[in-house]
């Protein structure tokens, strides 16, 4: 019985792992990677950066017409009610006070397609290289 319990014993002994050299050598590899990448130079772009900025001149007005669509159609150049008919004259006549002017066309989504399109035309009629930005209002 001795014998029995003294060879179970020692295939125990045998079959246990010893870790202790793994960890060793997953420490020795840690230590050599931080310091070597201590060593590591990185490449990048320089950026020259001018010293003091030059003044600009800041447009006190507004460059942009705003032209609004209501839900019903309307359209409104700086709150006021302007006709389809005459909106080519009010464009060019804001593109008189500011030639670098934009149009920005805010409709309301019930709009019509049909009056944006119009102000469109009416926009690129008075001025061929106008930009025309168009934003739809969410909501009301």
């Amino acid at each position: 019985m001795a014998r029995t319990r003294h060879a179970s014993s020692s295939a125990e002994e045998e079959s246990e792992i010893d870790l202790t050299p793994m960890l060793d050598v997953v420490f020795i590899m840690l230590i050599f990677f931080i310091v070597t990448a201590s060593f590591i130079k990185e490449f990048g772009l320089e950026i020259n950066r001018p010293d003091d900025a030059p003044e600009v001149d800041i447009p006190t007005e507004n460059q942009n017409i705003l032209i609004a669509i209501n839900a019903s159609s309307e359209i409104l150049v700086d709150r006021r009610r302007v006709d389809i008919r005459s909106i080519r004259s009010v464009i060019q006549q804001k593109l008189a006070e500011n030639p670098k002017g934009s149009v920005i066309i805010s409709a309301h989504p019930e709009a019509k397609a049909q009056t944006y399109t119009a102000i469109a035309d009416a926009s690129r009629q008075a001025k061929d290289d106008i930009a025309i930005t168009m934003v739809i209002k969410e909501g009301g």
